[in-house]
């Protein structure tokens, strides 16, 4: 926004516009998202403790998942609480400083899982190319560098920048999304925006295009080193292992790309809900897809349900 001649008043509250206006979809929507909410909750919490408390699936590969399933967490928390509570409310107000919060933790832990998804691919690649050497290649002194690493450069690219250099808002207070999202800031924002755009652009290459350029050079590896396998069996063990993953490689770089490198022209009103795909629908799938479709985890499962079960009777 050009500030020009016109008197600027500094913005202390934001409202978030959501979606439609209608008492049965507002009733619809909030059924919706609670339901949605809860499963976030339920299945993440789930597969995170099954992790933790199961010694057979100690491996690189969960200790990765449960990461991924931490986020899923904290990312549904930051956004789907207040979308409920607006649901509802006629006035929809969140503070600047409440906006910008949610804004840096949601980029923060979009870039966090977009860099995960790259290591996981990178931990299937050498489970499948050099099995005979995983457990050496993949020691556990490894995989905790790596998220340290992980953490820190995720942090360092997508919050200190704007924690450093905060937007700056006047005049214009409607934000036409349910929820703060970087995009649509950065579009109703004033003064000089190119550091902003410019450091959308780098966030994007190094949490986005590069890591999704890594995990389509780790599967082409993958599918190489697979159809070498003989045996059918072998092959099609190989392959399960790799789905999960690549489904949930698709959500969330599919939303991703569309929304910040397919992007040209500026925040559009229709992102908000491409956003609802990897905000609220994404941290639902993930735990479903990698608990229904992975064996050890459902071995897993019944093996606490069925302690449990002895013991209260």
């Amino acid at each position: 926004m050009d500030e020009g001649n016109q008197t600027t008043v500094v913005l202390t509250d934001f409202i978030l516009t959501g979606f439609s206006q209608s008492l049965q979809t507002r009733i619809m929507l909030f059924i919706q998202f609670l339901l949605f909410y809860i499963l976030a909750i339920f299945g993440n919490f789930l597969l995170i403790f099954t992790v933790v408390v199961s010694p057979q699936i100690h491996t690189p590969m969960y200790y990765f998942l449960g990461h991924l399933s931490f986020i899923d967490l904290c990312y549904s928390s930051n956004s789907l609480p207040k979308m409920l509570h607006d649901v509802f409310s006629d006035k929809r107000r969140i503070s600047v400083i409440g906006c910008l919060t949610q804004m840096n933790i949601g980029v923060f832990l979009g870039g966090t899982e977009c860099i995960l998804l790259a290591v996981m691919a990178y931990d299937r690649y050498i489970a499948i190319c050099f099995p005979l050497r995983y457990t050496v290649i993949m020691s556990w002194r490894l995989c905790h560098c790596v998220t340290v690493i992980m953490w820190v450069v995720s942090f360092i690219l997508t919050t200190v920048p704007n924690m450093a250099r905060p937007l700056v808002f006047c005049n214009e207070n409607r934000i036409n999304h349910f929820a703060c999202e970087i995009l649509v800031l950065v579009a109703l924002a004033c003064g000089d925006l190119s550091f902003y755009k410019i450091g959308i652009v780098v966030i994007s290459f190094f949490t986005i295009l590069l890591p999704f350029a890594f995990i389509v050079g780790s599967y082409i590896c993958i599918i190489v080193s697979i159809l070498s396998i003989r045996s059918r069996d072998g092959k099609s063990k190989a392959f399960s292992t790799c789905a999960s993953h690549l489904i949930v490689v698709l959500m969330v770089y599919g939303t991703s790309i569309t929304m910040y490198m397919g992007n040209t022209k500026g925040f559009s009103s229709n992102l908000k809900y491409i956003s609802l795909i990897y905000g609220v629908v994404t941290p639902v799938l993930n735990p479903m897809i990698y608990s229904l479709r992975n064996s050890e985890v459902k071995q897993a499962f019944r093996k606490i349900f069925t302690k449990n079960f002895i013991y209260d009777y």
